[in-house]
């Protein structure tokens, strides 16, 4: 995630490659980004943010306290903390970092094309204009809403953070369903796909309801109305929302760990 958006910074010129410096531990991901990118790197942290305005942290949660104890107390209060880190709460960062000026995000997979889904908050010691530039970066991962209350951010990650791999299960399992009544793995992953992509994209343009439109593809006795039929006696939209309901407590679990 943390490649998306230095590509996406770049190539949309909200930063130019000499504005930019990267840290990471491993010398052949620095290298790789030196070359591809033509990012300053370093192995050090410190150095990183040193003379930075904006630091943004796309470390794995695990790695969080490693950045704690080559950060803490380093960042100057005038800097802008963007943390795009999963679970991790405003409170943890402000303690770990002894800062205040953070913005927290959570973005989902597809914003690695620029169609993600991000949603974030940030501290009181956030100016306006440090709001601006937060939304601008997110904006290069495809959508992003502002939510006041951090809480939202849990409720989020249950909806938009995991609800790509909802959206590919359902397509795994339509093309599945497809090979069973014949057709070749091929012919059935043309069809599913453009079909989610279109009825997406349909119901997006649409100034219909969803509800609408979806008795507008059900003819009474038709074929549609057969395969709703099965989904609601195996309790499909019951078995969504004990997912999401699922996936909010998780994210409200991990979010208590330090």
């Amino acid at each position: 995630m943390g490649e998306a958006i230095l590509a996406a910074l770049i190539a949309r010129k909200l930063a130019r490659s000499d504005e930019i410096i990267v840290a990471d531990v491993s010398e052949e991901r620095r290298q790789f980004l030196a070359n591809k990118y033509a990012v300053l790197v370093t192995e050090s942290n410190a150095e990183a943010v040193a003379s930075s305005d904006i630091v943004i942290l796309a470390v794995k949660p695990q790695h969080l306290d490693d950045v704690f104890r080559t950060l803490e107390g380093q960042l100057r209060p005038e800097q802008m903390l963007l943390s795009i880190i999963a679970g991790k709460k405003i409170a943890t960062l402000r303690e770990g970092l002894k800062h205040k000026a953070i913005v927290r995000a959570m973005p989902n997979t597809p914003a690695q094309i620029g169609k993600g889904m991000t949603v974030w908050t940030a501290t009181e010691e956030v100016n306006d204009a440090q709001e601006d530039i937060a939304r601008e970066i997110l904006g290069v991962m495809g959508h992003n809403i502002y939510a006041p209350d951090e809480s939202v951010l849990d409720m989020a990650t249950a909806v938009s953070g995991s609800g790509p791999a909802y959206v590919f299960i359902f397509i795994e399992s339509l093309i599945r369903a497809g090979v069973a009544i014949g057709l070749t793995p091929g012919f059935a992953r043309t069809l599913v796909f453009q079909t989610v992509l279109g009825s997406a994209e349909y119901a997006l343009q649409s100034d219909k309801d969803l509800e609408t439109l979806r008795h507008q593809v059900t003819s009474p006795g038709g074929t549609t109305a057969a395969a709703l039929e099965v989904l609601d006696q195996g309790f499909f939209p019951d078995m969504i929302k004990q997912a999401v309901a699922a996936a909010y407590r998780r994210a409200k679990d991990l979010g208590n760990i330090k």
